[in-house]
Order: C-alpha cells, then sequence, then structure tokens
C-alpha cells in the first residue's frame, strides 16, 4: 500500500463513529436499559417500523452465524424497540390461576382470556414445548380483530408459564413434572370447565382447539378422547406431525446443548431469538420470549448482574418426548370435528397424513415462508385460514335441509286439509 492509500485510509477511519469499529459480535451493555431499570420495561420510543415488522422481512436464505447471535441489530438506534418487552395486557383482558386439586397435588393453572361475546366461539390455545402461553398473543390479537365476538383462552402446561404444582402441603414442586401426554390433556380439560365455572357459563360455548407442536398432540388427543363433548366444533394443528416430529427428536439434545443457558437480559433473549430465527416476528418475540425466562434470586451479585435462565428446563422431559408424538397422526384422523393442519412445509408429512390428505379427510395449508412458530411468524395469514375454518364448520350457521320423515308428515297434512303446516291460520294466499 502507497504512503497516499494509508494517509486516505486514515482519513476515512478518523471520520467513523467509534462504535462503527466494534467487531459484530461485541454485546454492548449500553443497549439494554438504564441501571436501575432492570426489572422494568424502558421507556424507549415506539417505532411503527418495528409493529408492523413480520416474517415477510425476514424470509430470506440468510443463515445465522452462531458466532453472531448477540450482535447489535443492524439499522436500530441504541435503545431501539426491538428489544422492549410487551405486556400481557395488550393482547388479552384478563388472566386467572385456577386452582385444580388432585390426589397428587394440587395445580395451579394460569391462563390469559379474552371472554367470548353474544354468543361467540371460543378458541382454546395450547402452546408447544417450551414456550408458554403468550406464545398466541398477537395471533390473539388478529383473531379478535376479525371476530370481535369470539374468545380466545391461552392455557399454560405445567411446567411452563406460571402454572405451577403444589404438594399438598403447599409446597411448590421443582423439575421434573410428569409431562405425559394423558395428564396434560387432562389438564386441558380440566382448565377449560374450570374457565366455565369461574365465568358462570351455564354451558361452553362451541370450541375451536388450536395446538402448536405438542399443543397439537395435547388437543388432538383431547378432540380424540372427547372430554370436551360436543362443544368441539374442530381443532387446529400447527407444525407437527408423528412421523416428522419423531425422527426431530434425534437432533433435540443438539439443540438445545447449542442454545444459550442465561442470558444477560431480557432484551437480550429478545434479540436472540429474533437473530436465530426461532421466531421471525419481532413484534410477537417481545411479548412471547420475556415469559420463557426467570432472572435468580438474590445473591451476593448485583441486581443487575443477575443472569436469566430457561424457565423450562426440556432436558428434564426427555422420558416423555416420543409418547407425546406416537400415535398422533392416527389420532389426528379419527378424532370428530373437522380437521386443520397447518405446515411449514410439506416434506413434514407421514405417509399416514399424505393418505388421509388424497382422500379429503382434513384440510392442509402450508405456510413455506414461516418458520415453526407458525402462528408467532405468520399470524395474520394463520389467523384468515383459522377464520375460514371455523366458519365452514360452525353448526349454528349451517341450514341443514328437512328430514324424509318431516317431508312425509308435511304431504300429509297439505292432503289431508289443504293447508300447509308453515301458512298460518287466518293468512291468505
Amino acid at each position: 500500500m502507497s504512503e497516499l492509500q494509508r494517509s486516505f485510509a486514515k482519513a476515512k477511519l478518523a471520520g467513523l463513529p467509534s462504535e462503527a469499529l466494534l467487531p459484530l459480535d461485541t454485546f454492548r451493555e449500553e443497549d439494554e436499559c438504564p441501571e436501575g431499570q432492570a426489572d422494568e420495561f424502558c421507556p424507549w420510543s415506539q417505532s411503527a417500523q418495528d409493529e408492523d415488522s413480520s416474517s415477510a422481512s425476514s424470509t430470506g436464505t440468510i443463515k445465522p452465524n452462531r458466532k453472531h447471535l448477540f450482535a447489535k441489530p443492524t439499522g436500530l438506534s441504541t435503545g431501539g424497540t426491538l428489544l422492549k418487552p410487551l405486556a400481557w395486557t395488550r393482547y388479552f383482558a384478563q388472566e386467572y390461576y385456577l386452582e385444580n386439586v388432585r390426589p397428587d397435588g394440587v395445580v395451579i393453572h394460569h391462563v390469559y382470556l379474552t371472554p367470548p361475546a353474544n354468543k361467540g366461539p371460543l378458541f382454546v390455545l395450547h402452546h408447544g414445548a417450551g414456550s408458554s402461553g403468550l406464545s398466541f398473543a398477537v395471533f390473539a390479537a388478529e383473531l379478535l380483530e376479525a371476530l370481535p365476538d369470539a374468545g380466545v383462552l391461552s392455557i399454560e402446561a405445567r411446567g411452563h408459564g406460571e402454572t405451577v404444582v403444589k404438594s399438598n402441603d403447599g409446597i411448590i414442586k421443582g423439575e421434573p413434572h410428569d409431562l405425559s401426554i394423558g395428564l396434560l390433556s387432562s389438564d386441558l380439560s380440566k382448565t377449560v370447565q374450570l374457565v366455565q365455572a369461574k365465568l358462570g357459563w351455564p354451558h361452553l360455548p362451541d370450541i375451536v382447539l388450536i395446538g402448536h407442536s405438542l399443543g397439537g398432540a395435547i388437543i388432538t388427543d383431547v378432540a380424540s378422547r372427547g372430554t370436551l363433548g360436543t362443544a368441539v366444533l374442530g381443532y387446529v394443528v400447527l407444525d407437527v406431525v408423528e412421523g416428522s416430529a419423531v425422527d426431530a427428536l434425534q437432533q433435540m439434545n443438539l439443540y438445545l446443548a447449542m442454545r444459550p443457558k442465561t442470558f444477560p437480559s431480557l432484551a437480550s433473549a429478545i434479540d436472540w431469538h429474533v437473530r436465530s430465527r426461532t421466531i421471525r416476528n419481532n413484534l410477537s418475540a417481545r411479548v412471547s420470549v420475556p415469559p420463557l425466562l426467570y432472572q435468580e434470586a438474590e445473591s451476593s451479585l448485583c441486581s443487575d448482574s443477575r443472569p436469566w435462565k430457561w424457565r423450562t428446563d426440556l432436558l428434564m422431559t426427555e422420558q416423555y418426548w416420543a409418547s407425546w408424538f406416537t400415535g398422533l397422526s392416527k389420532k389426528f384422523l379419527e378424532a370428530k370435528g373437522g380437521k386443520l393442519l397447518i405446515l411449514a412445509g410439506t416434506d413434514r408429512l407421514d405417509k399416514e397424513l399424505m393418505i388421509g390428505q388424497m382422500q379429503g379427510k382434513y384440510q392442509l395449508q402450508v405456510f413455506p415462508e414461516a418458520g415453526h412458530f407458525i402462528h408467532e411468524d405468520q399470524p395474520r395469514k394463520t389467523t384468515m385460514l383459522v377464520l375460514d375454518f371455523y366458519r365452514r364448520n360452525n353448526r349454528s350457521a349451517l341450514i341443514l335441509p328437512p328430514k324424509v320423515s318431516q317431508l312425509v308428515r308435511e304431504s300429509a297434512t297439505v292432503n289431508k286439509t289443504g293447508i300447509s303446516p308453515d301458512r298460518k291460520e287466518g293468512h291468505v294466499a
């Protein structure tokens, strides 16, 4: 390099801001909440661009580089809204802690709820393994905007979110939790019944069950067992089928070993989920990621240095993984009610479901632009598809033709009296 070139380069570098010289994989604590506000939402300004962001802007072929997962987001100013957690109150009207007394202890079921109005349907939502009820937050908001009379009930499984299990002496049980499929489906049915009792409903409204991943296996098991009776119009399974789920379990340990064990803040956890493309919708990540973590109790370290850990230890649930999905395809095809399967790729279909789809036993939709968290990546498209599914299975909107026996009786009445039974007395034709 000539002396002239060196001089030109130095002049250019001197004019750059200091942060531009930092390596991309440097995580800067000054991008977090100011000191003393680590446990509160920082008053960052709202960005219209972030509010409207969706996976449509992040569905290219870019693959995450593990070395740069904690890099400062490109194009965002210091304290950008991408890192700001959002409260559940923006998406649901109420939250409840419902007590379920069982022989083995007491389960305190935590749920988010917006009750239905004017005899509207109730969409019962169940998250996947490791997630929480707020995984469906943005989807719920989209659904209620499109169908205001509907209700949404987002349930948190034991060991997830704020649902806890207590022993008979009142002590909260820690890991490992019993997460067998039969117990989880029983929890879902019981939670719906507890909500019915809490709100004083004389009978259950029309119900559409929606489950993502493990939640899809749970709602399918509930539909198969018929524990909610005839209230269930149908069920929607999001991105899980038996064959591919069982195959994917072989890589689960590797995935869990690769992801971070702790985060320095909630903001950094949201950032990791977006950068790793685990969740491709910035807005959804800001509300669904915070409940996945908890901050360690007070220690000798200052409060701002306490790390955030995963609330659900998925490795502790390994003994249940295979049982969650074994027999799922058979139950999905045989259970009563309308059936909708939404996948992120056709490669996820197994042989049994491919045959069932060709026979017209269920509706299939593929969102190739979405990742595994379909309802978070594409909440609006998922909403439109679910609402169309509901309307086609809505019994109250169906106008059925009269039965043959009824036609025979009416014909006999006309022949005998000369007056049709639907003609009122005194009316002249």
